[in-house]
């Protein structure tokens, strides 16, 4: 099976495999626990949050782990529901995650404030610029790269407008970890990861917090995490996804992305299946993202099914059954239409895709749209 949904979940990586059972053997007791062998336990906790602090960029303390992105992303929003003067809003930009959105419409029903995208799927900055001359929002968010388009947003940038307007900054850097190197994202007020976005275990992330001030729990019990949430800590977790994050930022810094892969596939792409469309295409991608608009067929038959009887793996923007589920609203906030977004499909490599992969997946898409056309 050709496996080209890394965007959704990514496969485990060896050194995260070795690490968690390693850690499972040495490190048995609960971190909370006042004997040696927890405070073993403990140790192996905080050279793990020190390693994940230098890689981002920020001090240790700023660092807890949690269980991926949707219980960080939660946390913040809870976090600004109990901290933030009771008419403040939150902005967001209108591509976020749904860990994103719904818990910001969650916890602001009525605060909450979209920030337009352009048709690049890029925030618009100049929209945000006059905004933020009129009215500060007491937390803004967007993430660093869109997980449907691959679309790099101007982090740095808005980083740099937040701390301007003295505003606290949210980052959903999931789809960057392990593909992009990740220094310098510590400078953001919030920032979340998800190991198993990057060759990591499932279940385990983690939320690096403002520097100075108390983090209101979204979980309540004992004070693991310094009293920012309670639960026994996932060692041998937290010790696979450091595994994972050293091994990627490793690859990256040994130059090996695959960019050209990619952009080769969809060079072919729009050459053998004439009214295909790359999404986002002028706009910087993370190198193994691509979400391509397919030609326009039968839609009672979606790619997505005839392409896994095919052997292959991909995902859609939107699900292809009209008028009964809504189009992607990523696809929606950049312009495209209903029917447009009915034809999305993403394809999300790793790093072990490897050329005859993209290949193969030319060829499965041209024969399911023989197939799809009934030639």
């Amino acid at each position: 099976m050709l496996y080209f949904d890394h965007n959704a979940t990514s496969t485990l990586l060896p050194a995260a495999r070795q690490a968690w059972l390693e850690a499972t053997e040495r490190f048995i007791g609960n971190p909370s626990s006042p004997h040696r062998v927890g405070a073993r336990a403990d140790a192996a906790l905080a050279q793990a949050r020190e390693k994940l602090a230098a890689i981002l960029g920020c001090h240790a303390l700023d660092l807890m782990f949690t269980s991926g992105a949707t219980e960080s992303a939660n946390t913040v929003f809870y976090h600004a529901t109990r901290t933030l003067p009771p008419d403040a809003e939150v902005w967001l930009s209108a591509i976020e995650h749904p860990c994103v959105t719904e818990a910001a419409r969650r916890h602001f029903p009525k605060r909450h404030r979209c920030i337009p995208v352009t048709r690049g799927g890029l925030i618009d900055l100049d929209w945000l610029d006059v905004k933020l001359k009129r009215n500060r929002p007491g937390l803004l968010a967007v993430m660093a790269v869109n997980n449907e388009t691959g679309v790099i947003q101007p982090t740095r940038e808005l980083l740099a407008l937040c701390q301007e307007h003295e505003i606290p900054f949210f980052c959903d850097a999931v789809q960057w970890l392990g593909k992009l190197p990740a220094g310098g994202l510590g400078g953001c007020t919030w920032l979340c990861g998800s190991a198993h976005k990057f060759g990591g275990p499932r279940g385990v992330g983690f939320l690096k917090c403002p520097a100075k001030g108390r983090v209101e729990p979204l979980i309540h019990g004992g004070a693991q995490e310094e009293g920012r949430r309670a639960g026994t800590e996932n060692v041998a977790g937290v010790m696979a996804m450091i595994a994972a994050l050293e091994a990627r930022e490793q690859l990256m810094r040994a130059g090996t992305a695959t960019y050209k892969l990619r952009d080769h596939f969809e060079q072919r792409l729009l050459k053998s299946l004439p009214g295909a469309a790359i999404v986002g295409a002028t706009s910087p991608r993370a190198w193994n993202t691509s979400l391509a608009l397919m030609p326009e067929v039968d839609c009672r038959t979606r790619w997505v099914v005839k392409l896994d009887k095919l052997g292959v793996a991909a995902s859609t923007g939107s699900a292809c059954a009209s008028g009964k589920e809504e189009p992607s609203p990523v696809l929606t906030a950049m312009g495209h239409s209903p029917a447009e977004a009915a034809r999305a499909l993403r394809f999300s490599a790793g790093w072990e895709t490897v050329e005859a992969d993209w290949n193969k997946l030319l060829v499965a898409l041209k024969q399911a749209d023989r197939e799809l056309r009934g030639k």
